[in-house]
């Protein structure tokens, strides 16, 4: 039911944000002339995909989690993008594609070790990684593996429609902060 759901909330979601998604574009282009940020990111299964979002950190940064990288990193526009969450619109094609769903634990990077065996040890890998969950409303990121697979586990134990209605319109009204990044 939920891979329905994912599918029809895809289709919606890029179409009505279509003209958004190419205004964005433009401006990331000029930005930092790579709007669009790719990154080979752990799915279900443990196997590889390419996830695509829009670029919030200038081309030359280091490709680590998130709470790894300098704040001093990110450009204005993309400041922007991760306040208002808008830079995750373009993971709506992973969620049409089957590579993730609306809701699910955030896909993680390969060398996120402590988190990939904590995530393994719960049994998260058997479930597509999501755009938003439990974890991202609550603010827990990637800088606290175990907490951050136990609050996945208890997500996914628990996920019914209500659930996951309720993760997806509390990060479209603005909880959570997104990931955390040094200062």
């Amino acid at each position: 039911m939920f891979r329905l759901l994912d599918v029809l909330f895809s289709i919606i979601g890029l179409v009505l944000t279509f003209p958004f998604l190419i205004i964005l574009t433009l401006i990331g282009l000029f930005d930092t002339g790579s709007p669009i940020f790719r990154q080979v990111r752990v799915g279900r299964n443990k196997q590889p995909f390419t996830l695509v979002k829009f670029r919030t950190m200038r081309p030359d940064t280091a490709s680590v989690a998130s709470h790894l990288a300098s704040a001093s990193a990110i450009t204005p526009f993309g400041g922007f993008l991760r306040k208002t969450k808008l830079d995750e619109l373009p993971q709506l094609w992973n969620v049409l594609r089957g590579e993730m769903s609306l809701v699910g634990p955030r896909p993680c990077l390969f060398n996120q070790e402590e988190l990939i065996a904590e995530r393994d040890q719960r049994g998260v890998f058997n479930y597509r990684p999501g755009i938003t969950g439990l974890a991202q409303v609550n603010d827990i990121d990637m800088s606290t593996p175990v907490l951050l697979a136990e609050t996945d586990q208890k997500m996914l134990s628990n996920l019914s429609s209500k659930n996951y209605f309720k993760y997806i319109f509390m990060t479209v009204a603005g909880k959570g902060a997104g990931d955390r990044v040094r200062h």
